[in-house]
């Protein structure tokens, strides 16, 4: 396959440009527009992280790594793909978010106390449940791990041994 995405590096190097920047509207959607985010919406920024992170580090890495790193963020875009979902059909119909699976993980990793202006929850899931461009925005942050889910499939596929 020719091209830029017949080759790994800059597939990865979308990849690691859509989670960070997925991040990144997510904290500008909550600073300048005040969308304030739910346990779910703060999970998912969490599992973005992790796949730009693995991401940039196959950027470094030979292509063997590679492909187990992108099989790594493929999971990870999986989990992505299901807490997006469980927040717009479950927990959004929800008052409360507090101790549910998302809330425990982010608290047991002590991400509320280290990097509260990331992570942080700051409303229920309810009050979260808003709407961007007439979207919901569990549905951009699902598109967004499809998307990065299929980066990291095809970096599988071209990352020859």
């Amino acid at each position: 396959m020719d091209g830029l995405l017949g080759r790994p590096a800059p597939v990865l190097a979308l990849i690691a440009l859509m989670c960070f920047g997925s991040v990144g509207l997510a904290l500008v959607s909550q600073y300048q527009f005040d969308m304030q985010p739910c346990p779910w919406c703060t999970f998912q920024r969490l599992l973005f992280l992790l796949i730009g992170a693995f991401a940039v580090l196959g950027l470094l890495m030979s292509n063997g790594i590679r492909r187990v790193l992108a099989a790594g963020g493929l999971m990870i875009a999986v989990c992505g793909v299901a807490a997006a979902l469980w927040q717009y059909f479950v927990a959004a119909k929800s008052d409360s978010c507090n101790l549910t699976l998302a809330d425990r993980i982010m608290q047991a990793m002590g991400l509320y106390d280290h990097a509260p202006q990331v992570f942080a929850p700051m409303a229920s899931c309810a009050e979260a449940s808003v709407t961007l461009l007439g979207i919901p925005y569990a549905f951009w942050s699902l598109l967004a791990f499809l998307l990065v889910g299929l980066g990291c499939v095809q970096v599988m596929r071209v990352a020859r041994i």
